[in-house]
């Protein structure tokens, strides 16, 4: 991808996220300007997301805009912070074209709206490798007040803002790993692993009542230990206490048989 090229798809595409983010510079500018709220301490976080390890390069290109902005929050609504801006570097290969482009662009706005964040700067280049987007959000919470794995006690309960498994199984049902009977069932499961919901109110509603928090991307299990281990504690979980959807209920089942 020549230089021109690059300022054409960031004029085209992204400058338009920008244009509601003081600091932004509609992009056109080295660098951007940013700093949390007054009394506020700064929450920073980044992710990466690789075709073929992260996501389908199939996948619509929407669909690949919200999961990425999505996962990336999930991070600041475990610290219990309120996002205000993010950034984005797009490492695009040679088959992505403008109209791919687009739809990614519309679902960054799509995303941008209802999560009331904002574009306010990043870099596009080329790549002869996999598609794969980098992108870093920054956030603020109440000084001294940020959720941490490292805060639970024993005698502590523990809480999730969801069903588990749902993102897991749509992943095998995209890899035709499972047979799912229930066309609304597997609509539901790929739609979970497609657009996660970052659970930005449950983060700040939980800010003073609980002791930590954390995403839990990497499976119930997985991060129930980073707690556990920051924490110094040991947790217990009854298997059958989990919450599950009635599509993943369902899917079992069809599993056990």
């Amino acid at each position: 991808m020549n230089r021109y090229l690059e300022f054409d798809i960031i004029k085209r595409f992204f400058s338009p996220l920008s244009v509601e983010a003081n600091g932004a510079f509609g992009l056109a500018n080295d660098a951007a300007l940013w700093q949390p709220d007054d009394g506020c301490d700064a929450v920073i976080t980044t992710d990466c997301l690789v075709a073929g390890v992260h996501f389908f390069a199939s996948d619509p290109p929407d669909s690949i805009a919200e999961k990425l902005l999505a996962v990336n929050l999930s991070d600041i609504a475990a610290m219990g912070a309120r996002p205000t801006a993010y950034t984005l570097t797009a490492i695009l290969s040679e088959e992505i074209g403008d109209d791919w482009i687009g739809s990614f662009a519309m679902g960054l706005r799509n995303a941008q709206k209802k999560y009331a964040v904002m574009l306010i700067g990043g870099d596009t280049v080329a790549t002869p490798g996999p598609l794969t987007f980098s992108l870093t959000t920054f956030g603020s919470v109440e000084c001294g007040k940020a959720l941490s794995r490292g805060g639970t006690l024993a005698g502590d309960d523990i809480y999730v803002s969801g069903t588990i498994g749902d993102a897991a199984l749509g992943l095998r049902v995209l890899q035709k790993e499972l047979r799912v009977v229930d066309d609304g069932h597997e609509e539901f499961l790929i739609n979970r692993y497609r657009r996660p919901e970052p659970r930005l109110e449950v983060g700040k509603a939980i800010l003073g009542i609980a002791s930590s928090a954390i995403d839990i991307s990497d499976g119930l299990s997985a991060d129930l230990d980073h707690i556990a281990q920051q924490s110094c504690v040991d947790i217990e979980v009854k298997v059958a206490d989990v919450p599950l959807s009635e599509a993943v209920k369902a899917c079992t089942k069809i599993d056990e048989s």
